[in-house]
């Protein structure tokens, strides 16, 4: 498939609707753009693959309370 666009004087480019459909772009976002061999591959991110993906992932032993965590801090770093 080939399609005709436009490179703007700030290099940014249009991704034509029938190649958004095409791939399965369905909103704005992150993409990871390659050059091989004199052409342009563009792919869309996984936004799932971030680190805040990993939220709720790993389980803490012994969990401290929020109303105790102030207990918990060294402030001492900070006096001189």
């Amino acid at each position: 498939m080939s399609e005709l666009t436009t490179i703007t004087p700030k290099f940014q480019v249009h991704i034509p609707v029938s190649v958004r459909k095409k791939i399965g772009l369905k909103k704005h976002g992150r993409a990871i753009i390659k050059a091989e061999d004199r052409k342009i591959i563009i792919e869309p991110v996984d936004e799932k693959k971030g680190i805040l993906s990993l939220a709720g992932k790993f389980k803490v032993k012994k969990p401290i309370p929020a109303e105790k965590i102030r207990d918990y801090i060294d402030y001492s770093w900070g006096k001189r």
